[in-house]
């Protein structure tokens, strides 16, 4: 499961950050790194950009980053 997969409310465990070269270092640089916790706080109308909580604050990411990462859900269901 990826995090544009997640609905509004649920939490998550990232699991794998995918992509390559600037974009994976950005997306870590970011914080969205492996064993971290995640809140989706809000999602636009159109799916894009996705709002998350994460390590004390907010992130916006695109719809599209949001797919190249790996989560699983906080009850363990991938």
């Amino acid at each position: 499961m990826t995090v544009d997969e997640l609905k509004v409310g649920e939490s998550a465990v990232i699991t794998e950050v995918g992509g390559s070269g600037a974009l994976r270092r950005h997306l870590l640089d970011m914080g969205l790194i492996p064993r971290t916790e995640i809140y989706i706080r809000r999602i636009a109308p159109m799916k894009d950009p996705i709002e998350l909580t994460l390590r004390g604050y907010e992130l916006t990411i695109r719809l599209e980053d949001a797919a190249k990462i790996k989560v699983r859900k906080a009850d363990g269901n991938e």
